[in-house]
């Protein structure tokens, strides 16, 4: 089953849970009603996510004027990836990660940390920039905000089921009480681990398309594991506050990482560079991303 076609199903299965989870607590016209709302969530999220997250995440926009270097760095791999120029953002946070945000290619944004600008060197930096626009070119930022946005229409009708249950309102002929209590406990979980699958499904073919656009799939694995290997020892405060927003980054920015891999928001590390190494042979190519100044290293530095 190819990419696209697993987060289609997985979606489905989605939406498949919120008319279930609508349909206990209200019949046909609670599974209708449940749908209604999920839908009017997610265009709001398609319009306003990617400024909520940016805000959530303390995320300073910056100019050429401001980074000249990693400015032209992303501009250099948009036109690579025959994208639009997207805006660039830099967290104030030591923890090396990136993310991107959008609803579409035409209003877009590129985030990285300060400690990922210290830590990578150019073409490791390129990698993660690369992984970042082909998110962008497969509209993933979108796919993701629809998924946390029905995820969390799930959660909340788990919740008015619950209370439902406790003050009597549930018609216990749509399954009984045993029925809605399942419901009530199981289908958040169920849309968490379906929200993960996408998240963990985009993510590998991120790394694939992203490899394709910067031309250096080493240069990207071993961004991945100098990322992963800082990643729980820094804490990213902004993300911690916001655990939503985990399946974003390019590496899980929460502190608990050694979590079961059923529950984790992104596929393992070295899974992930197992396959670029596939794709390359396991060598680093000598060629240098493209970049406006002609230098090999930016203000972050050579390693």
């Amino acid at each position: 089953m190819t990419g696209n076609l697993r987060t289609f199903v997985l979606m489905a299965a989605l939406t498949a849970l919120v008319m279930g989870m609508g349909y206990v607590i209200g019949g046909q016209g609670g599974a209708v009603f449940a749908l209604i709302f999920a839908g009017a969530g997610n265009l709001w999220a398609w319009w306003n996510s990617d400024k909520a997250v940016l805000r959530q995440q303390g995320a300073m926009l910056v100019t050429r004027q401001d980074a000249p270097e990693l400015v032209d760095m992303v501009a250099a791999l948009a036109q690579r990836a025959n994208l639009p120029m997207p805006k660039v953002y830099v967290l104030a946070t030591d923890q090396p990660n990136a993310f991107a945000t959008g609803r579409n290619p035409e209003n877009a944004a590129v985030a990285v940390t300060q400690g990922i600008m210290r830590v990578l060197n150019r073409d490791e930096l390129a990698g993660v920039i690369a992984h970042e626009l082909a998110h962008i070119k497969h509209r993933d930022t979108l796919t993701m905000t629809v998924t946390a946005t029905m995820a969390g229409a799930i959660a909340m009708l788990g919740n008015m089921l619950m209370f439902s249950s406790m003050f009597g309102g549930r018609d216990d002929q749509r399954g009984g009480g045993l029925a809605g209590l399942l419901a009530m406990i199981f289908a958040p979980l169920a849309a968490g681990l379906v929200q993960m699958a996408i998240s963990r499904t985009r993510e590998y073919e991120a790394d694939r398309i992203g490899a394709e656009i910067c031309g250096q799939p080493m240069a990207l694995a071993g961004a991945l594991a100098k990322i992963s290997r800082a990643a729980g020892q820094v804490v990213n405060i902004p993300a911690e506050r916001n655990p939503a927003s985990a399946s974003m980054f390019i590496i899980n920015p929460l502190h608990a990482l050694r979590m079961d891999r059923l529950f984790a928001t992104h596929p393992a590390t070295e899974d992930r560079i197992a396959r670029l190494q596939a794709m390359s042979g396991g060598s680093y190519s000598a060629s240098r991303v493209p970049s406006a100044g002609g230098r090999d290293s930016g203000p972050w530095g050579s390693q």
